[in-house]
């Protein structure tokens, strides 16, 4: 699996505190092996961002993604659940 990282994503991520990055990069391996994890509780999004997914980081963080092609993920954004917004 490859994974592109948008520029927001990347401004984002260098916010988060050294232990939620930690967790971030052990999840992203979890994620490359299996996206579907049960760990990761993936879900489809609705509404305005209906073709995207999203993975949990921890409790309140998640990883905002959409796939290119099946084996091309694109990493949107990081952040608490308000990302949605």
């Amino acid at each position: 699996m490859k994974i592109i990282y948008s520029s927001k994503f990347c401004k984002n991520y260098k916010k988060l505190n050294l232990s939620i990055k930690k967790t971030a990069e052990q999840n992203e391996k979890i994620f490359i092996n299996n996206p579907f994890d049960n760990r990761l509780r993936t879900h489809k999004l609705k509404g305005r961002l209906e073709n995207y997914w999203s993975f949990s980081i921890g409790y309140k963080y998640r990883i905002v993604f959409r796939f290119i092609d099946q084996k091309t993920v694109f990493f949107v954004t990081v952040g608490k659940h308000d990302i949605y917004n």
